[in-house]
């Protein structure tokens, strides 16, 4: 079953003080409903949009909340905010729209400050939090059609760019914090100080952990097969110098269902839009209408034309292919899995020493298989807060025993195999010092971050534009923000 922290009043407050301080507001969990269609967890009520509002509530939310710095927070950012935390199980003062405004000013605070400072942020790093979003959520709903209809948008770039923009200026803020307490530290004695100074009815309880390993197979795309789909893109190339028109070949024959439909194009590509780097790379080394020989992405294979040329901004258009896997491809990785699990359940080979060997993940292939936690970037899973569908995977797994072989599919809709054990489990327990002696000073060290943030945005205040309108004045903390 499901054990939760049961953290008392102390550290119950310390740890949401330091979760809103680094605060970051993602997309809400998706799921599927009996009809199919797409809802957001916990949450009965149909999404606000503009379109259900009166002319009255339309001005509202249309309206400006707050300004920081060169920020504009919206009413509807705000409105959206709100759904979300519902959606993710909140209640109480963290729907509040006071208690969600202060936490949106923080970040705005902390991202406008980065760019003041100059700080940079390697796009690389926001593509790959956007695309395990994007994955994430594909995953959830079933196919990317869902998800695009769900937000309100026409194409999966729209989609892409939206959380591109989310992301940036989530990774600028948190640049920008981790300045801001890059030199904090905590010494053995504060970390007792901090321990002691916890009454004795407040010590917390630490919720169950796990550490868990996957190995992965997939089926291999053969040379046959790549040169297939390259000789086919070499041909549908042909047929558009010879004047067949790239779209209409983009309708009938691109693999990307969201550009598909409009005939391939992808508007405004900037060296700063959030596509992978090779198809960047090739797209700004074309001249107007020129039409690249196939290349290879992480996506598949594509040829690309220049459409426009507008300054920094140029009009593409795009068909993408995969590599066919066939049947064969298919059930010779899953017979090798059944192979893998095998000899693992049977004592012939350990599961580190498989993963190292045999796993397709090369995320993971070095260090036997070992998933790390994205939130603390460690190898251990708090089961209350582990991702649902993991968590539905390795929930009833002891200790060394393995999975059942799971079939997943990636980007291109082809199937993978892959089994999971967990390695190591720590029991839920009441805090010990020199057990838990790592988490209970990482709390401390929170701590002392926290002290340092807030000193941090009480000077930035002082000397940051701030604009509070008079709906949210009367907040607890707007008189902090005022000058």
């Amino acid at each position: 079953m499901l054990l939760k922290i049961m953290t008392m009043k102390y550290l119950n407050n310390l740890t949401l003080l330091f979760a809103l301080i680094v605060f970051n507001w993602s997309w809400s969990q998706i799921t599927v409903d009996e009809k199919d269609n797409l809802i957001k967890d916990d949450q009965k009520e149909a999404k606000l949009t503009l379109d259900n509002l009166d002319d009255n509530q339309r001005v509202k939310v249309d309206g400006i909340a707050t300004v920081v710095g060169d920020y504009l927070i919206l009413e509807s950012d705000i409105i959206k905010a709100q759904e979300d935390q519902k959606a993710q199980g909140f209640s109480g003062k963290e729907t509040s729209k006071c208690f969600i405004l202060k936490q949106i000013m923080e970040n705005k605070l902390f991202a406008h400050h980065a760019i003041q400072d100059s700080i940079e942020i390697q796009e690389e790093m926001v593509n790959s939090r956007t695309e395990r979003q994007l994955k994430y959520m594909i995953n959830q709903a079933g196919n990317l059609q869902k998800i695009l209809d769900f937000y309100g948008k026409d194409t999966e770039e729209e989609l892409r760019k939206e959380l591109f923009d989310i992301n940036f200026e989530n990774v600028l803020a948190q640049e920008m914090q981790g300045t801001v307490v890059e030199n904090v530290e905590v010494t053995p004695a504060e970390v007792r100080k901090f321990f002691d100074d916890i009454p004795e009815d407040e010590k917390p309880f630490f919720g169950t952990q796990v550490e868990v390993s996957q190995i992965v197979t997939k089926p291999e795309v053969t040379e046959k097969q790549t040169q297939k789909t390259i000789d086919f893109l070499n041909k549908i190339r042909q047929e558009v110098l010879d004047g067949a028109r790239f779209s209409s070949r983009a309708v009938l024959y691109s693999d990307d269902r969201g550009s598909r439909s409009k005939g391939g194009k992808i508007p405004s590509v900037s060296r700063d839009s959030p596509l992978v780097k090779e198809f960047k790379d090739k797209a700004f080394s074309l001249e107007e209408g020129e039409i690249s020989k196939p290349f290879k992405t992480d996506f598949g294979w594509h040829i690309l034309m220049v459409e426009k040329i507008r300054g920094q901004f140029i009009d593409v258009r795009h068909i993408l292919k995969f590599p066919e896997i066939t049947d064969e491809d298919i059930e010779k990785a899953r017979k090798e899995i059944e192979t893998i699990r095998k000899r693992i359940v049977d004592g012939e080979i350990s599961f580190e020493e498989v993963a190292k060997e045999f796993s397709d993940e090369e995320e993971t292939k070095e260090s036997g298989g070992k998933l790390i936690n994205d939130l603390t970037l460690n190898t251990r899973f708090e089961l209350s807060k582990m991702d649902p569908d993991l968590y539905n995977k390795i929930i009833n797994l002891d200790e060394g025993e393995v999975s059942p072989i799971y079939t997943e599919t990636n980007q291109q809709q082809q199937p993978f195999f892959k089994i999971l054990t967990i390695t190591k489990r720590i029991e839920e327990h009441e805090a010990d010092f020199n057990k838990d002696y790592a988490r209970i000073s990482d709390l401390a060290l929170k701590q002392k971050k926290i002290k340092e943030i807030q000193k941090w945005q009480k000077s930035k205040m002082k000397d940051t534009y701030i604009k509070i309108s008079d709906d949210y004045k009367t907040c607890d903390f707007a008189k902090d923000w005022l000058k």
